[in-house]
């Protein structure tokens, strides 16, 4: 866990906070009527006990971080990372193959959070971020997930090279994304115990970590852009990956 207090800001992330029980040290709301979506996180937080501090929107501007608070922030100490044997655990307990996704210094937020609201729609058992380079689980991240990240374990780890291997022998298999790969990806293999390796947008997946994977996909382009958003090209693999699992299911 972290040991730094974290911003919540928007109504999703803070509902989902609330729902999953988290510690809420301090919820501050804005003042004057509200509507349906603030009425559920007030609802919610008396439910709970937590103390609702209503204040002008001028003095949540100057709480957020984000400038998108919506109208709700919190403060909660328990929002943080879990081990990768964590991860494993829960795709064991499901009975399920393991599927991860895996970011090779991905530092955009907004890109976290939608990475892990992505990784937890399609059923993903949990994400692995590099603990140096990399972003941490900020306000700004739970609200991109839209609260998913209270709901998909994240681990955080050193070498990400490193952890590859050792999950190898677990054995996952691991492909990354590279708009410059021979192969499109949906003719691989993307079924069974897997791992999706995406990179920084702009640099993509380093030579270093690309060398520990198995497989190298690119997803086919058609118009002029050259490349996908980080987030988007991780959508765009983890679906290809969730329609070869569902056609090998059904036979």
């Amino acid at each position: 866990m972290r040991d730094a207090e974290s911003v919540l800001e928007g109504k999703n992330a803070v509902v989902e906070a609330l729902r999953r029980g988290m510690a809420v040290e301090r919820l501050f709301v804005r003042e004057g009527k509200p509507d349906a979506a603030i009425d559920t996180v007030i609802r919610e937080a008396k439910r709970r006990e937590v103390r609702i501090e209503f204040v002008s929107k001028t003095r949540l501007d100057q709480l957020s971080e984000t400038g998108k608070h919506q109208g709700v922030l919190a403060y909660t100490s328990e929002v943080g990372f879990v081990a990768v044997e964590d991860i494993l655990e829960i795709a064991e307990e499901k009975q399920e193959a393991p599927f991860l996704i895996l970011l090779d210094g991905v530092t955009d937020p907004h890109n976290l959070g939608a990475i892990i609201r992505t990784a937890n729609a399609c059923g993903a058992h949990g994400v692995i971020t590099k603990k140096h380079g990399s972003v941490g689980l900020t306000g700004t991240v739970a609200k991109a997930s839209a609260g998913a990240v209270f709901h998909t374990p994240v681990a955080r780890v050193t070498n990400l090279s490193r952890t590859i291997e050792d999950l190898k022998k677990r054995g996952l298999w691991f492909v990354c994304a590279d708009m410059d790969a021979a192969e499109p990806m949906h003719r691989l293999n993307l079924t069974g115990p897997i791992g999706l390796v995406i990179g920084d947008e702009g640099k993509g997946v380093s030579e270093l970590v690309k060398k520990h994977c198995d497989l190298v996909a690119a997803i086919p382009m058609r118009g002029e852009m050259e490349s996908l958003n980080a987030s988007v090209a991780a959508g765009v693999l983890a679906y290809e990956i969730v329609r070869q699992r569902l056609e090998a299911e059904n036979g």
